[in-house]
């Protein structure tokens, strides 16, 4: 058991991740700006420190005070195409910030920062469930961000010994995702539908995604933290590795929208309302899929939730909670 400094811990994977490493005993320390995340999103035993990770100093002061043996990096500035517009805000905080962790760590001593990055944005369209092997080809700043990190991640295992494990998302959906962002189409989805209104969708609804619940994916980082140096990458040394974290298998945004339609029925009862199209989205990827075989191999990982039950989980308990989740304007996927 271990100290644990996870930033971005008071947001939507945070806060699971959170409670399934206190879960497992190890002290657990938070670093978070709350501009997305809650307080209430944490469990009890974590020890927040209310900071922003584009500010040194202070990623500094909560390092020398927590000193972590382990990193959880999950602060990020999420949405895609705020960073198409706003490219210097997002590399402030994908890039710059991600720096000061691991400026801190160093200095810290830290032992492991296991990274947050993305699939879909490095792999671009992919026929079949994309490896960690193969070529990566970022468009977007978002994307070029998490592409960088991994650079820098792999940079900081080389020359200063720290190990480095970049997860690979699929999409990641459950409870406590928030429902009024650009990302999240399952929270989105479900407030629309909670409020009886239909789930909007862009071009012809074949887009392909891997989702993957939020509680899988909180096991997948604990795992990624307490694993021994050799199971994550054979051959010793100061290891930097990647992982994919997803199901390998495709759904599409129609069938997302009539799995959600029935476990609603299930959840709350009546008749949901089918979707509707709007016009198609340049730019959108037609597959994205992840091969989590290397994850499942040396962490011994795989994911335990299948779709239907992660959406009856997830919508039971945004209803709980329905009046604080007004529909998300125009949102659409």
């Amino acid at each position: 058991m271990s100290t644990v400094l996870v930033t971005g811990g008071a947001g939507f994977i945070g806060s699971a991740s959170v409670a399934e490493l206190l879960a497992h005993g190890h002290r657990v320390a938070v670093l978070d700006d709350l501009s997305s995340g809650r307080r209430e999103n944490l469990p009890e035993g974590a020890e927040l420190f209310v900071a922003d990770v584009a500010d040194a100093g202070s990623v500094r002061a909560v390092f020398r005070q927590v000193r972590p043996e382990r990193v959880l990096h999950l602060a990020a500035q999420i949405s895609v195409s705020r960073s198409v517009r706003e490219p210097a805000a997002d590399a402030r905080v994908n890039v710059v910030g991600l720096l000061h962790v691991l400026e801190a760590a160093r200095e810290a001593g830290t032992r492991r920062v296991v990274f947050a990055s993305s699939g879909g944005v490095l792999y671009g369209e992919v026929e079949r469930p994309a490896v960690e092997e193969q070529a990566l080809a970022p468009i977007s700043p978002y994307g070029i961000a998490k592409w960088a990190g991994e650079r820098y991640l792999e940079f900081f295992a080389r020359e200063h010994g720290i190990e480095g494990v970049a997860l690979r998302y699929g999409n990641v959906y459950g409870p406590r995702q928030d429902p009024h962002g650009e990302a999240g189409v399952v929270a989105i989805f479900s407030g629309r539908l909670l409020a009886g209104e239909p789930p909007q969708i862009h071009g012809d609804g074949e887009n392909v995604r891997d989702y993957v619940y939020v509680e899988d994916v909180a096991r997948a980082n604990r795992l990624a933290l307490e694993a021994e140096a050799g199971s994550l990458l054979p051959g010793g040394g100061a290891p930097f590795v990647a992982f994919n974290v997803g199901t390998g298998r495709g759904t599409t945004v129609n069938r997302l929208v009539a799995l959600m339609r029935q476990a609603l029925a299930e959840v709350a009862g009546g008749d949901a309302p089918a979707a509707v199209h709007g016009p198609a989205r340049p730019g959108d990827l037609r597959s994205s899929l992840l091969d989590p075989g290397r994850i499942g191999r040396r962490l011994d990982w795989r994911p335990q939730v299948a779709l239907e039950e992660g959406l009856r989980r997830t919508l039971r308990w945004f209803a709980a909670r329905r009046e604080a989740i007004a529909p998300a304007g125009d949102a659409m996927l």
